[in-house]
């Protein structure tokens, strides 16, 4: 399931540091065409001219791609949120696997990939 370019892509765990993969993942979906981006982070502070909110519960339109970027032992205080959320998919990206996240978020009927976000983008299958 391809996201549509004008479907909104959430970043959880988005980055100011331009060597994290977060804000490159940011950077190459707004090259891509992707320009309904939001990012998650404690800070609330928007980053690479994304809009950033402190919580998911922030957001109040339909989520069509999150995209992880969080150690998976922060996303247990996240679990419930994130399922609240009801993104279409959940993409895992590498070192953010979480088993029981995944179970029931494919429960729930939300597509999980376990993939990386870059590497979707440039063969053109995000």
């Amino acid at each position: 399931m391809a996201t549509e370019k004008n479907a909104l892509v959430t970043i959880l765990g988005l980055s100011d540091d331009p060597s994290r993969y977060a804000y490159k993942a940011a950077q190459r979906l707004q090259e891509s065409g992707y320009q309904n981006l939001r990012g998650v982070h404690p800070s609330g502070e928007s980053v690479a001219h994304v809009q950033v909110v402190k919580s998911l519960a922030d957001i109040q339109e339909p989520i069509d791609t999150l995209t992880l970027y969080v150690n998976p032992l922060k996303l247990d205080t996240m679990f419930e949120s994130i399922l609240k959320a009801k993104p279409k998919r959940i993409i895992f990206n590498p070192g953010t696997e979480h088993p029981a996240l995944m179970k029931s978020a494919k429960q729930k009927g939300i597509q999980v990939l376990e993939a990386c976000t870059l590497v979707l983008l440039s063969i053109k299958q995000f």
